[in-house]
């Protein structure tokens, strides 16, 4: 499953890159993480491996980020592994104006095991909409401070 998501945000591309590009930042604006920590290599740097805890719900889950490629401030490319998902995020930064970011996310979902192949063919949506929130509340945090830890 493939599919792009992308969002305005009204701040210089170098502050959006720098509030993104600060892992400490992360539990402000990705709902349901939990704890993250470096397995390998320098962080911020192709090759480099973290991993990041989160609950959803009663859901405990562990992603493991790769980052193939980092070329801030223009784009940002990395795979996120699960249980039966194998997750490729190539994230761009356009420079709109000397105020204005767009930020384009394009994903792209490899499922294994019938039950997840069953669940990406049957929910497509839920999986755009969960993209789109993570974009809505890095927008809130980067431009109010808004953290979702404050939404619970």
């Amino acid at each position: 499953m493939k599919y792009s998501s992308e969002i305005i945000i009204n701040l210089p591309r170098e502050e959006v890159i720098e509030k993104l590009d600060n892992a400490e930042n992360m539990k402000h604006w990705q709902r349901g993480l939990v704890a993250y920590k470096m397995l390998n290599g320098t962080p911020g740097t192709e090759g480099a491996t973290m991993e990041l805890q989160y609950k959803m719900g009663k859901r405990d889950m562990v992603l493991i980020e790769t980052i193939l490629k980092n070329r801030f401030p223009e784009e940002f490319h990395a795979t996120y592994d699960a249980k039966g998902v194998h997750n490729i995020q190539k994230n761009y930064f356009k420079k709109i104006d000397d105020h204005t970011t767009k930020w384009i996310s394009e994903t792209e979902f490899e499922f294994q095991g019938f039950a997840m192949k069953l669940m990406g063919w049957l929910m497509p949506g839920a999986f755009k909409k969960q993209s789109m929130k993570y974009l809505t509340d890095f927008k809130n945090f980067a431009e109010n401070g808004t953290s979702v830890q404050e939404l619970k």
